[in-house]
């Protein structure tokens, strides 16, 4: 029996030599070229068990290779390479019919990896997909190895209408990877219609999703058509599902396991002609144990589960989005500006606690209010100083000018009320937020008396016994220190 040969065509030499000794090393027969001309000559030539192809040469783009390999070969496994390593790249290798694709720079080991699973795996002979190409309008911006591999999940899903559930901080482009879903996917010529449940009022959400009937309820004056009707044919972009309350989860429940729903006063069921995508900031694990979110749903909707990374564990792709935010100010009509290669070091030091979109508005803010035409890293650091300042207290422990005690908590409650924090079911909160303000209480009041209980149940005004139990209820570690 042969070993199999594997054909590889990339310009680079020190890419074909790597390749060609670390398939050898794997037991496999390599013919290497650095022309698609030539290896396009194999092929025909009914040569070879699998290509790996890169996309720029100088004699034919790889791309366009692949549909010509399929037409005559199609049980051949094409893997193309490629260093563009964008969003479109990664969807025209996967509709051209490519087997896998893998940026530049590869591991060898994720290399030898696609091809074992490409040559076990049995070929499946599809006619390529007559689709439009999209033209290379960079939705998504970043070559690091997280987001590679966002491109090749939203490049697999492009002939499917899984439902997919994107989670992912604030700020981080869930939208915008909804749209590329739809732009890429077999809906494209349909609508793409989004809706926030969080800017929703509780009792207006079912009729924004499902539209209601003239009298449903009082100043319904004739029908209105809900979102799954605006987006017939498309995609429905349900943003910060986790904010949607039980009784609207039922409703979608029902209308993701029926494929139909009735709007609001209605009789005559509708069919539900729409590919559901959703995103949340939230650990809906976590809100289905609080009992905020139906566990049911949650399986509905995560069926292909995607997760953006924030700005921090991205920081290679920062130069490139920030150059890219100042690109876009000067399309706009505004001044060129250059940013300093010195300016890097501070963007990517920095944590971006509201990621990609705080980034943004810094490069809008820098392009509008300062004159020079480069941007260097002392400017930069001030800008972020300033954010910083802003976001922090100034040191431990530090008291709003004439906050008092009640005023703070108040307005730690009135955050907690406004973004339902951790998950905590809303409608039992009173016990919580009551430990969450006598366990530091209790803590700092130990450490005051360096641990002495009697003084510190005289200083609370508690019984020493009911202080004992709190400490132990409330899990607080007391450090005995004497007095």
């Amino acid at each position: 029996m042969s070993l199999p040969t594997i054909l590889v065509a990339d310009d680079d030499r020190s890419i074909r030599t790597v390749l060609s000794q670390a398939l050898g090393r794997a037991g496999y027969q390599v013919r290497a070229t650095a022309h698609a001309s030539t290896l396009w000559q194999w092929v025909e030539e009914g040569e070879g068990d699998l290509v790996i192809t890169d996309v720029v040469m100088p004699d034919l783009n790889g791309l366009d290779l692949i549909p010509r390999i399929r037409r005559v070969r199609p049980d051949l496994r094409v893997v193309v390479m490629s260093a563009q390593s964008t969003l479109t790249t990664a969807v025209q290798a996967t509709q051209r019919g490519a087997f896998e694709y893998l940026p530049k720079p590869f591991d060898l080991k994720e290399v030898l990896a696609v091809v074992a699973r490409a040559l076990a795996t049995p070929a499946t002979v599809v006619p390529a997909p007559a689709v439009a190409q999209p033209e290379e309008q960079m939705p998504l911006i970043g070559r690091s190895v997280v987001m590679q591999d966002i491109y090749r999940i939203i490049a697999r899903l492009t002939t499917s209408d899984l439902t997919v559930m994107i989670s992912g901080e604030s700020g981080t482009g869930k939208e915008l990877v909804a749209r590329a879903l739809h732009e890429y996917g077999r809906r494209r010529t349909g609508p793409f219609v989004a809706i926030n449940m969080a800017a929703v009022p509780r009792d207006m959400i079912e009729s924004e999703l499902f539209g209601h009937e003239r009298g449903a309820f009082a100043g319904a004056t004739c029908r209105v058509a809900g979102r799954f009707e605006q987006a017939a044919g498309g995609t429905l972009f349900l943003d910060e599902i986790g904010d949607m309350p039980p009784e609207a989860q039922t409703r979608l429940l029902r209308v993701l396991q029926d494929g139909e729903f009735t709007t609001v006063g209605g009789v005559q069921p509708v069919q539900a002609n729409v590919r559901i995508i959703a995103a949340t900031h939230r650990d809906l694990r976590q809100a289905i144990r609080a009992g905020t979110f139906r566990e049911d749903l949650y399986y509905r909707l995560n069926v292909v589960p995607m997760r953006l990374p924030p700005l921090r564990e991205r920081v290679e792709d920062i130069p490139l989005l920030a150059r890219h935010f100042l690109n876009a100010c000067h399309e706009d009509g505004t001044p060129a500006k250059i940013l300093e290669d010195a300016a890097i070091a501070p963007l990517q030091a920095y944590r971006w606690p509201g990621n990609v979109r705080e980034l943004e508005n810094l490069m809008r803010r820098l392009n509008a209010l300062y004159p020079q035409e480069t941007l260097g890293a002392d400017l930069i650091e001030h800008e972020l100083a300033e954010a910083q300042a802003m976001s922090t207290p100034a040191a431990e422990g530090a008291v709003r000018d004439n906050e008092t005690l009640s005023d703070a908590v108040g307005r730690h409650i009135r955050h907690f009320l406004e973004t339902g924090q951790d998950g905590m079911p809303l409608h039992d909160i009173y016990d919580k937020v009551i430990a969450e303000v006598e366990r530091p209480l209790i803590s700092m009041t130990l450490s005051a008396t360096r641990g002495n209980q009697i003084k510190a149940a005289a200083m609370l005004g508690l019984n020493r016994n009911t202080l004992r139990k709190k400490i132990r209820d409330l899990d607080i570690p007391v450090v005995r220190g004497g007095g």
